[in-house]
């Protein structure tokens, strides 16, 4: 039976300089992640031109659903490879990974070679949500949790104003069969930026002490505490065995048994967000542009105030889940987007609204809805145990992507292609009620994590079923 202090050691630090490394170097995740989906959102409509690629608004649809793929495959490889072979290794693979995507996607000349660089950006960006969640969950103390992983999930929109502002100067000044390819070529500039960057973190030391590795735990906790200041030693420890990594008839015996409330609850979450943000985000660009006409070089200037709205709701939201509380903040959150999303929605449909004030709209929903949408991974990461923790956030991501993300694109593209506004509405009103279901299943079924250690809140399968502080 091993003994380790390490959790809580981890748990005690105060926030400094070096946590702020942490966030900044593995955070940056999501801004790639948004400035992909935007990238290709945006230049949606010049995609369309003969010049460039000449795709329909059907096409860019698939071509959204190769990376939503991409993206589900890459979580259940590098989830899994990440439980096993360390959250370091694999959050530098998948950063390659994406490098080497997005600068092949520059040079794609028809729908299938852009359809399938968009698969292997999606592989890349999928395993890093798996690595990337279970690493930050690790490595920031519980009091802080709650409030850090939404708003490191929401500079996703940070890369969703950059992709937009891309869109804007590349449309705007350089020719368009040059411009988008432009943009994906940078989109790998700063992903190398941030390989070099991420090459300092640390492996995470609860990883480590999973796999008996505990020397080595120390010795990296010792130097966290050595840069952040602290000596004074904490009395609490955490007694485990060190256990096989479980394989994934284990993994589905446990999520349909032991963890059958929490997966059901991690479903839930994540396909109904999926949904909503696939019925708005993904073909944002070609709303304005089929119902509005506006031109592609002006498309990203509407982005902006959405892009803000995601930004600013996890970042003021973001301590309420640590303080009002996990279970009623998720309820709160996505129950009032789900209805936001209904009632716009009707007035686009009944032509009440200007492309301005639809921005507008967009931007005030999204600030609720982006704070939902990060509860979600926030939720996924930290209700499942340590052996089997980044394997538990690619399973929920793949699967709700899957269902709630995975056929929204090409069903929003020909929506919007057919010109009908009622039918729209419809696919926002099913999006939208899907959002209050979920609403209702956290209320019921969500986890108290707040302000917990994540041993607390679900014990290694090798631990004893509580914390106890050694006299």
């Amino acid at each position: 039976m091993l003994q380790t202090s390490i959790p809580a050691r981890l748990d005690r630090l105060p926030w400094s300089g070096w946590h702020w490394r942490v966030v900044i170097a593995l955070g940056v995740s999501w801004l790639l992640d948004g400035l992909e989906v935007t990238v290709v959102g945006a230049l949606g409509p010049a995609l369309q031109r003969p010049e460039t690629l000449g795709l329909s608004a059907g096409e860019i649809g698939w071509a959204a659903s190769a990376y939503i793929g991409g993206a589900v495959l890459g979580a259940l490889v590098f989830g899994r490879l990440a439980d096993s072979l360390g959250r370091k290794r694999m959050f530098l693979v998948t950063l390659a990974v994406y490098l080497a995507a997005t600068v092949l996607t520059a040079f794609s000349f028809d729908l299938w070679s852009f359809a399938l660089c968009r698969a292997l950006t999606g592989f890349g960006i999928g395993g890093e949500y798996a690595a990337i969640n279970s690493a930050i969950d690790e490595l920031i103390p519980a009091r802080l949790r709650g409030t850090v992983d939404l708003a490191v999930n929401g500079t996703f929109w940070v890369g969703a104003a950059l992709g937009a502002a891309l869109s804007v100067l590349l449309l705007g000044y350089f020719p368009p069969e040059w411009g988008w390819r432009c943009a994906f070529l940078l989109g790998g500039v700063l992903g190398f930026a941030i390989l070099l960057v991420r090459r300092h973190v640390p492996e995470s030391p609860r990883w480590l002490i999973r796999h008996g590795r505990v020397e080595e735990a120390e010795r990296v906790v010792e130097e966290i505490e050595r840069q952040v200041g602290v000596s004074e030693k904490t009395q609490t420890t955490l007694s485990m065995r060190i256990l096989p990594a479980p394989g994934w008839m284990e993994i589905a015996r446990l999520m349909l048994t032991r963890y059958r409330r929490r997966a059901l609850l991690g479903i839930s979450l994540m396909a109904s967000q999926a949904l909503f943000y696939n019925a708005i985000f993904f073909t944002y660009a070609l709303v304005l542009a089929r119902f509005y006409d506006i031109a592609d070089d002006r498309v990203g200037y509407y982005i902006f105030p959405f892009a803000l709205g995601n930004f600013l709701g996890p970042l003021v939201l973001g301590r309420l889940f640590d303080s009002i509380g996990r279970r009623r903040m998720i309820a709160a959150t996505y129950a009032l987007a789900g209805l936001g999303l209904m009632v716009v929605g009707y007035l686009f449909s009944a032509e009440k609204l200007s492309a301005v004030q639809l921005a507008l709209c967009w931007s005030v929903i999204f600030f609720v809805a982006s704070a939902a949408a990060s509860s979600a991974y926030l939720t996924v990461s930290e209700i499942f145990p340590v052996e089997m923790r980044a394997v538990a956030i690619s399973l929920f991501y793949a699967a709700g992507t899957a269902l709630g993300g995975f056929a929204g694109p090409p069903l929003y593209g020909a929506i919007i292609e057919g010109g009908s506004r009622d039918a729209l509405f419809g696919a926002y009103a099913l999006a939208g009620a899907l959002m209050c279901a979920a609403a209702g299943v956290a209320l019921r079924l969500g986890v108290d994590a707040e302000r917990k250690p994540l041993e607390e809140v679900c014990p290694p399968l090798g631990c004893e079923p509580r914390l106890r502080a050694s006299s």
